[in-house]
């Protein structure tokens, strides 16, 4: 019983860690699993490490994000002519443009089982209408070809349904599940984590970690920045991560006159090492499917402030394991921020409620519903499960 996932880019990021981990818990299950990908660019490449994990990773160079009719076709005919000659049974794609690409290959290739994960959706915060639309009628056309929708939350049924994308009965959800123990083992204590960052003991350490792109809302953070100093003057601000926003964010931290109380240390694949150090983990993103890096920061005892966007809010617990402000609002985050920064006995509560609720979210979780599913999507073909599971 032969597998394929498809993913555009097996770059640094949720979905990527999501599409390799789901490959190994389908190899551990006894399947035969190729995981298809396009170009990764100028981005941190987790190639490797697929591979590391037991991963027979296929690169496919056509596959790209960017629409490219060119590119596309060859993309598709690849696909195509690697289904029919592994004989794959199920194909899993992730993300928009694989998704699309990978289920359309599959159905020519009459594949008995598709699957596709979308790791979010780009309904809102990524493009203009028109494109928007554009893509959303791309997506009403491939929940056709689509046996099972994997969404990481509940919220993702609903914005997908109210915008006519599939069935109620197509979806399921799963999340994007986190190895907690592996970032608990990554992440050194408190004190020695900071040392080593070069941060001291007065200062507030806030973190963010994402893509430097504009769905992620870092521009709302640093427009905060300055209301928040006027409360707390020991705050500082470190972005993890990469993108084409990096300059721009650079320059509108000097020109609010708060440079110095802003760094971005780069696309790191240490993440916890970062977390570990902060006082506050921020999360401003314009949509977010579900936000690994809020588990991530929960697991560690992190109180978080996030946008009620996308998935975020089953994730964070409201006044509970954080606070929850609207998106693209510097002043409601600048006062969340704030307030939290100020009150160590609430950070303390809320980083203990976050540790319990982190477990809804482990990568145990994401493994036996996704067992579960794929099981009941070959029984529902007639198809046998391997022996060795």
């Amino acid at each position: 019983m032969t597998a394929l996932h498809v993913i555009t880019r097996l770059s640094l990021g949720g979905s990527a860690q999501n599409t390799i981990d789901s490959v190994v818990a389908l190899d551990r299950a006894g399947w035969r699993t190729i995981l298809a990908a396009g170009s990764v660019g100028a981005e941190i490449s987790l190639v490797d490490r697929a591979r590391s994990r037991g991963c027979r990773t296929v690169l496919l160079p056509a596959l790209t994000r960017a629409v490219s009719p060119t590119r596309d076709l060859l993309a598709l005919w690849q696909l195509f002519r690697l289904i029919r000659t592994e004989r794959v049974a199920l194909v899993h794609t992730h993300t928009s443009k694989a998704g699309f690409v990978g289920r359309l290959a599959a159905w020519l290739a009459r594949v008995p089982v598709i699957v596709h994960t979308p790791h979010g959706h780009i309904f809102y915060g990524y493009y203009g209408p028109t494109l928007t639309a554009f893509f959303v009628g791309l997506e009403r056309l491939a929940a056709r070809l689509t046996d099972r929708m994997v969404v990481l939350t509940e919220r993702g049924i609903e914005e997908h349904l109210a915008r006519g994308i599939g069935r109620r009965e197509q979806f399921r959800v799963i999340p994007s599940g986190v190895d907690l123990e592996a970032v608990r083992r990554g992440a050194l204590p408190y004190e020695t984590a900071r040392a080593r960052l070069g941060v001291d003991s007065e200062t507030r350490l806030i973190v963010g970690l994402g893509r430097l792109e504009p769905v992620k809302g870092f521009q709302s953070l640093v427009r905060a920045l300055p209301l928040i100093l006027s409360v707390v003057p020991s705050a500082r601000l470190l972005l993890v991560g990469e993108g084409s926003l990096r300059p721009a964010l650079v320059a509108e931290a000097h020109a609010l006159g708060v440079g110095d109380r802003f760094e971005i240390a780069g696309a790191r694949l240490d993440p916890a090492a970062f977390l570990a150090a902060a006082d506050l983990v921020v999360v401003p993103s314009l949509n977010e499917g579900m936000g690994r890096v809020l588990v991530e920061a929960m697991a560690l005892g992190r109180p978080v402030v996030a946008t009620r966007v996308g998935g975020i809010p089953a994730v964070v617990a409201d006044r509970q394991t954080g606070t929850l402000v609207p998106s693209d609002d510097p002043p409601a985050l600048a006062g969340a921020v704030s307030e939290l920064l100020k009150e160590p006995g609430l950070r303390q509560r809320m980083g203990e409620a976050g540790r319990q609720r982190a477990e809804q979210f482990s990568l145990a979780v994401m493994e036996s519903r996704l067992l579960d599913l794929y099981r009941g999507c070959c029984a529902e073909k007639g198809l046998p499960w391997p022996a060795a599971s």
